[in-house]
């Protein structure tokens, strides 16, 4: 950290990756804490010699540098206060004469976690926002069981015997599935003998007993349960925008999956069937369609991901998919080894279930190692979308990735970049297009800019320096930037241009006019003919042969409510059970016109 960076940090407030001590004289000991928080969670900076004043944070310095530097680096080192050796990046800047020490505390491998001081495990700390927080016991297990030589689906239940717990029906399939996708090898037709090959049978003192994955993959619902007491997931429907829902708002659609890993797969590719629209065949098995299009393999690769990678260990918190209209959420108990950055690499990760998602791997289910993320966020990429959002929270061990459909270059951003006066590459436009799209305070940051489909970081890097040199970027730091204020206000007044251009297309049309300026589909026009009255949404679906609530709502309802043609009688509650549809004044008005 040079003195740039650290004066630009400064001006911020202190980040989760961030934390600033007085340490005039000595090291604090609140300063421990802070490096098992960063070592515990995704590392971080402290920053001796920087003061809190007055809400902000001001440069004191430290007043015996030698002292406190080595001081701290003897602790570190001498793996007494705390367990494990720190071996942290130190850096020494001055500032108007005064003396700052910056130390980078690593994330330490999840085999090292959890680190604590004075040899007492309960004294382990995480970083949750600008703060150092004592692990709860809950959150104590967690780091106990990733840190496990023995991986945790790989342990044998001595308890249970192998001829007792599997679901037959579910193996059968399984074998069928290997059979056709590895014809080279020899085929074993009993079932147990199956199992007791691939290791999710173990022999031990002549008795026959399953592992944990040979459960959770192929077991009768019954011995699920008896080891998983919660569910494998929580498949939500919930028809509305995520913004405009709220937890105490009823879903429309609810499974809860309680069975194996593989029925629980089964039964979501169905659920999913009932709610996507496909004009063309599907594999039922793998949710491949024979043409592989881009966004089943963004859905059947989240999925999978969730399945194979949850900590099954936790059973206080359940996985979770939520499908909205505008976004598919997929939330996992237990955070990623890699970091964000790294699953964007293609290189093989280490995994939470290695069992597991061998038996995933096995049948083609999975894509090849380490690249799952990738595939998701390139197929994402080729429909024109948003980025899906990522996080991985190594503080909480959860990961959340987010499917938004929402286009990334919309039309108001086309008609901007005409007003730039310089030419960008695709890669550049995105990026800049992207930029514009993430709240003020938000960085852009070359992850972000890799997640465009750009594949290195190097890449990312040039993109965003070309922007900077246009004076459309402005840097923050090495890795975040962010679009100049000018540039921001320039593309908000376009867009306000734009809607109101919109608008006045909108009041103004002729009954000619109508298929080109608001460009209303077939069903559309239907709707707008028969309503007559206020109307449930099984009415105006039974007008136009829609069967799919979801997206009929996604592609009728919502455009003419978009357009303020059709209105709700209870707009303060969407999701009301009484909710009906009508006409404005406008849609009136246009009804009347085509009629004419």
């Amino acid at each position: 950290m040079n003195q740039d960076e650290l004066l630009a940090r400064l001006n911020g407030i202190e980040w989760n990756d961030f934390e600033c001590k007085r340490a005039q004289r000595g090291v604090p000991e609140d300063a421990y804490k802070t490096v098992s928080a960063f070592a515990n969670t995704a590392g971080g900076w402290l920053v001796f010699g920087v003061s809190e004043v007055n809400g902000g944070l001001e440069v004191t310095g430290v007043e015996e540098p030698d002292k406190v530097q080595n001081d701290f680096l003897a602790v570190l080192r001498g793996g007494q206060k705390l367990n494990r050796v720190i071996a942290v990046d130190a850096h020494r800047v001055d500032v108007d004469g005064k003396h700052v020490f910056a130390f980078h505390v690593p994330e330490l491998p999840r085999s090292e976690k959890p680190v604590y001081l004075k040899g007492d495990p309960r004294q382990s700390y995480i970083r949750r926002g600008a703060g150092d927080e004592q692990c709860t016991q809950s959150e104590l297990e967690r780091f106990l069981r990733d840190a496990a030589q023995d991986r945790y689906d790989g342990a044998v239940l001595a308890e249970l015997t192998a001829e007792s717990c599997f679901d037959l029906e579910t193996v059968k399939w399984y074998q069928a599935q290997f059979a056709r996708r590895n014809p080279e090898h020899a085929e074993i037709t009993d079932p147990i003998a199956f199992l007791l090959n691939w290791n999710f049978v173990v022999e031990q003192g002549g008795t026959l007993h399953p592992t944990r994955a040979g459960v959770l993959l192929f077991g009768t619902g019954r011995f699920v349960r008896q080891i998983l007491p919660r569910p494998v997931l929580d498949y939500q429907r919930i028809d509305t925008v995520f913004d405009q829902w709220s937890a105490e708002q009823r879903w429309h659609d609810r499974y809860v999956f309680e069975e194996n890993i593989f029925q629980t797969w089964q039964g979501l590719v169905a659920r999913y069937m009932r709610v996507a629209e496909h004009p063309f065949s599907l594999d039922p098995t793998t949710l491949r369609r024979n043409d592989d299009p881009p966004d089943y393999v963004a859905f059947r690769e989240a999925a999978i991901n969730l399945l194979i990678h949850q900590d099954y260990g936790d059973h206080g918190r359940k996985a979770s998919i939520k499908l909205f209209t505008d976004r598919t959420v997929f939330w996992n108990p237990g955070d990623a080894f890699a970091t964000e950055a790294e699953l964007l690499d293609p290189t093989e990760k280490e995994v939470r279930n290695p069992a597991i998602v061998k038996a995933f791997r096995r049948i083609g289910l999975s894509d090849q190692a380490g690249t799952g993320i990738r595939a998701i966020f390139r197929n994402w990429h080729e429909l024109g979308r948003t980025p899906p959002r990522l996080k991985n929270d190594k503080a909480r061990k959860e990961f959340e990735l987010v499917l938004i459909n929402k286009p990334l270059i919309t039309d108001a951003m086309r008609r901007f970049r005409e007003t730039l006066g310089t030419n960008l590459t695709p890669e550049q436009a995105d990026a800049l297009a992207l930029a514009l799209s993430l709240p003020e305070a938000e960085p852009l940051t070359l992850t972000a800019i890799r997640s465009l489909g750009i594949g290195t970081t190097q890449q990312a890097r040039a993109v965003a320096d070309h922007l900077v040199r246009q004076q459309l970027l402005d840097q923050l730091s090495d890795t975040q930037f962010q679009a100049r204020e000018a540039i921001r206000q320039r593309f908000a007044q376009e867009a306000q241009a734009q809607a109101k251009d919109q608008a006045g297309t909108k009041s103004g049309l002729s009954g000619g006019q109508v298929g080109t300026k608001l460009g209303l589909s077939v069903e559309q026009h239907t709707v707008l003919a028969q309503m007559t009255d206020e109307h449930d949404v099984a009415t105006l679906m039974q007008w136009v042969g829609r069967s799919n609530r979801s997206k009929f709502r996604d592609v009728v309802l919502k455009p003419l409510l978009a357009l303020n043609l059709v209105e709700m009688t209870v707009p303060d509650k969407p999701n009301s059970s009484k909710q009906r549809y009508r006409l404005t004044e406008q849609g009136k008005a246009l009804r009347d016109e085509v009629a004419r």
